[in-house]
């Protein structure tokens, strides 16, 4: 059996993944971590974007879209605790695109610098689903 690193990762409403994993990557907050089994202990923040995960036995990699939230490393366990987590296949891209139309629109009427900030936080969170659905999907 190939070396493993236990993975957790956890929503608020539900656990999305718990198993083994060769590799995890995902968007740390000082940018991108790529951690394997062995890993030396961390407690960061993660940005909106997709955890990628190297199962063992399967060539392709299985994707999971956090919009951010908190990473816990140890030595054997990979915690991720997302404010929104949502399985690479249940992600819909036709909606992400409407949802990118109506953060643009907002951006747009927003009058003070509270609502700019909160429009556009939003904006970076589903440019960053968007960007993981194309990457599931193979494409550009």
């Amino acid at each position: 059996m190939a070396n493993t690193i236990h993975v957790d990762i956890v929503s608020a409403e539900e656990s999305i993944f718990a198993g083994p994993a060769e590799f995890v990557a995902l968007p740390g907050e000082a940018g991108e971590l790529g951690i394997l089994p062995g890993h030396t202990p961390l407690l960061t923040r993660i940005k909106p974007g997709a955890v990628r995960l190297k199962l063992p036995g399967q060539e392709n990699e299985e994707l999971v879209f956090v919009a951010g939230g908190l990473l816990e490393i140890q030595p054997s366990r990979v915690t991720v605790l997302a404010d929104t987590a949502v399985r690479g296949k249940d992600l819909d891209e036709a909606k992400a695109t409407e949802a990118l139309k109506r953060a643009e629109e907002a951006r747009r009427n927003a009058t003070d610098k509270q609502e700019v900030a909160t429009v556009e936080a939003e904006l970076a969170t589903i440019a960053a689903q968007l960007a993981a659905i194309r990457k599931l999907r193979g494409k550009k």
